[in-house]
């Protein structure tokens, strides 16, 4: 069973150093990168899930974590950020700057799908382009989301892309996959900001099928199609 973050203070880190507290933060970092790791893994998925799940433990470390760095400010303590947090951070800041973003997914058998989300003004624009490897491409068709500009960057922001690799292999986990699905994530900016970047064979960030559900895509659809390659 998951505490509270102010329950997770009390029991481990009132009273301690500054030093200890750090040490502490050592660990959470750890246990999310675990969480992480264990949920990308190709065979994720293929037991039954354990309770609390795995994004469930992720989630609470995340604010064990956030606890955990009030806590060592106010011991007199900094944090000082790796080159990933650092870059989780950019793309944090860089929310309100987002002006589309551009995902495609599919296979060379099963054709492609771009979906472009246009952020500029107040408006929330959604176009959809699918092709297939031995036919024309079909034409543009618009989408309509279910909520609005603000709600989708609200739950964009709680998808922590900026922590994101740049490339996600199965070869990482010593699996090797021909053909099956391939991705690529671009998010452009309107201030300058190179845009970010993200692409995989065959192999998927721990909250990718969340993402895919705000972009509108039906994650089941994708995954059945991903079956049916294998």
């Amino acid at each position: 069973m998951m505490i509270s973050p102010e329950s997770y203070y009390e029991m481990n880190l009132k009273g301690k150093t500054a030093e200890q507290i750090m040490s502490a933060i050592r660990g959470l970092k750890n246990e999310i990168g675990h969480l992480k790791n264990v949920m990308e893994h190709p065979d994720y998925g293929s037991e039954p899930i354990m309770c609390p799940s795995e994004s469930t433990r992720l989630w609470c470390t995340r604010e064990y974590l956030e606890r955990a760095k009030i806590a060592l400010a106010e011991a007199g303590g900094v944090n000082n950020p790796s080159q990933s947090e650092l870059k989780a951070l950019e793309f944090d800041n860089n929310l309100s700057a987002i002006s589309k973003i551009v995902f495609s997914i599919g296979g060379y058998f099963g054709g492609y799908e771009t979906r472009t989300i246009s952020l500029d003004g107040g408006d929330l624009q959604v176009s959809v382009q699918r092709s297939l490897s031995i036919e024309p491409e079909e034409p543009l068709a618009e989408f309509i989301l279910p909520f609005d500009k603000d709600e989708f960057m609200d739950e964009l922001s709680r998808l922590h892309i900026g922590e994101w690799r740049s490339s996600y292999n199965p070869e990482r986990f010593g699996y090797v996959v021909l053909d099956g699905t391939q991705w690529e994530l671009e998010i452009h900016y309107n201030n300058g900001v190179k845009p970010f970047k993200s692409h995989g064979s065959n192999s998927f960030p721990y909250n990718f099928n969340e993402f895919q559900e705000l972009l509108g895509i039906d994650a089941s659809i994708s995954e059945d199609e991903a079956d049916d390659d294998e």
